[in-house]
């Protein structure tokens, strides 16, 4: 399969120092050394680079002291050693160096009062990839897969994917002390995968998982912190049906909730496939905003009388529904017509397995690869 160029630009006028976010094996390793070829880099997954930094940060000063205005630095997983910041900082400061900071998760950063630069620099994220990345995109094999560049590029990333989930439990979560029981936080990932999708209900997940609810707030916390889930808020400014304001969750990437409930060999018409095919929808939506700095949020919407809108964007724009279907009906447009009577001027639209575009009660209905075509040539949001 060819390669893929990523869309992740890290850009301003100013030529800022930055923060480059993003979950384990998303590629920001691979995109850093192609795009700073020949810059200084520091590795911090190299125990020789960690342990001589570690033993004395300031060497970071001594080795850059010939450097300044205009120079780049790259220091990837900052994260394993938040101290080095306090010299980032100054050299940023006195001298003008820039640097490109990496990490999966700013967690431990936050947690030990760490200095963030104040200020100085920007923040990025890298994502999956997403359809507009790869060329000869496969749906099928993005809903199955997921989109991390390892798993999406196999034809059967099912070892893959529990290497990465044990990867994850080993370094993210035990080597930073973010759980003091890694059984009971891997027992929550697999209840938190049923939750994928839905709205969350602490006190049934902490049934499920025998802990109490703060516990569980704490867990869904440290996925958001770690990258490795998005928590949705529900959209409430409707007025005539009042919309639940309770989160949603998802996996940053399909794949990974397909592994944790043993989802495979997915085909359209199944209930698995609906779910990760909305997964998946919502993947590209978030990266969308994510990649392009809109301000508008996503969320969802939902009422106690049954009423549900799959994304909302912004203050009610624009309102989608994703549906698996190969024929969208008019009783698919039930949430999103009761949405309109608050929001009337609205772009409606359902996205959906049809082979044509149509209009129908002033909805329209979007093939699956015309949207994300459209999604990525800034023609949906």
């Amino acid at each position: 399969m060819e390669a893929y160029k990523r869309l992740l630009k890290i850009e301003s006028k100013y030529n800022d120092s930055a923060f480059l976010w993003g979950a384990r094996q998303v590629g920001k390793t691979t995109w850093l050394t192609s795009e700073f070829p020949g810059y200084r880099y520091y590795d911090l997954l190299r125990s020789s680079e960690y342990e001589r930094l570690l033993r004395r940060p300031e060497i970071l000063s001594e080795e850059l002291a010939d450097f300044g205005e205009g120079d780049t630095v790259i220091i990837d997983e900052i994260q394993k050693l938040p101290q080095l910041l306090d010299e980032v900082h100054y050299l940023i400061q006195r001298k003008g160096i820039r640097f490109i900071l990496s990490g999966s998760s700013a967690r431990k950063l936050k947690r030990v009062g760490t200095n963030l630069l104040g200020g100085r620099a920007t923040r990025e994220q890298m994502y999956p990839l997403v359809s507009a990345e790869v060329h000869d995109f496969d749906l099928l094999r993005a809903v199955n897969n997921g989109m991390i560049p390892r798993h999406y590029m196999v034809s059967d990333p099912w070892e893959r994917l529990r290497g990465y989930i044990g990867v994850y439990l080993s370094e993210e979560i035990k080597q930073e002390a973010l759980a003091r029981n890694l059984n009971t936080f891997a027992r929550f990932l697999e209840v938190a995968a049923q939750c994928d999708g839905e709205i969350i209900k602490y006190k049934n997940v902490a049934q499920d998982c025998g802990i109490d609810q703060r516990t569980v707030k704490e867990y869904f916390s440290i996925l958001e912190d770690t990258l490795l889930g998005y928590l949705i808020p529900g959209f409430s400014r409707t007025k005539k049906r009042k919309g639940v304001v309770s989160p949603k969750f998802y996996f940053f990437d399909v794949g990974i909730a397909n592994y944790l409930m043993n989802r495979r060999h997915l085909e359209p018409g199944s209930e698995d496939f609906g779910h990760a095919f909305e997964h998946f929808v919502i993947q590209e939506m978030i990266a969308y905003l994510g990649y392009n700095h809109i301000g508008d949020k996503l969320t969802y919407w939902r009422t106690a009388t049954g009423y549900e809108v799959d994304a909302i964007i912004g203050d009610g724009r624009l309102a989608i529904e994703i549906k698996s279907s190969t024929e969208v009906m008019s009783r698919h447009t039930h949430g999103l017509k009761g949405f309109a009577e608050d929001f009337p001027q609205a772009r409606l639209i359902i996205v959906s397995l049809d082979k044509y575009r149509r209009k129908m009660n002033g909805v329209e209905v979007i093939p699956v690869m015309d949207f994300l075509n459209d999604l990525w040539s800034d023609k949906i949001i």
